[in-house]
């Protein structure tokens, strides 16, 4: 089964803000959980990052691991829709926050 990836979140024509790949999933384990930052400067979009937590969320949760001390998991064994009898939703979630300053030059608040 070729399952997984990576995935980038870009925005932009001309000049374009693109993310580093962020980790989703492999045949192995899922990514589940996201937070996109966008970080703007003068109301304009500078940058696209994804906001590592670390592992404090997931740990001795025993279907999550940490992989790479930053990303918190899941077994995909351990996931609903997989036919191996899981019963952990694995759908992905993406947060956005927003940071910066707006055209004004004021502080966005998320």
């Amino acid at each position: 089964e070729n399952v997984g990836g990576y995935m980038v979140a870009f925005a932009g024509r001309k000049y374009a803000a693109r993310s580093l790949p962020a980790f989703v999933a492999n045949g192995t384990y899922i990514v589940t959980s996201f937070t996109l930052v966008m970080e703007f400067q003068k109301g304009r979009l500078q940058n696209l990052y994804w906001k590592r937590d670390g592992c404090s969320s997931c740990s001795g949760k025993s279907n999550f691991v940490c992989l790479n001390n930053q990303d918190c998991a899941i077994k995909t064994s351990s996931c609903k829709n997989r036919n191996q009898g899981g019963n952990v939703d694995c759908s992905i979630g993406i947060q956005l926050a927003f940071s910066g300053t707006d055209k004004h030059e004021s502080v966005f608040n998320s």
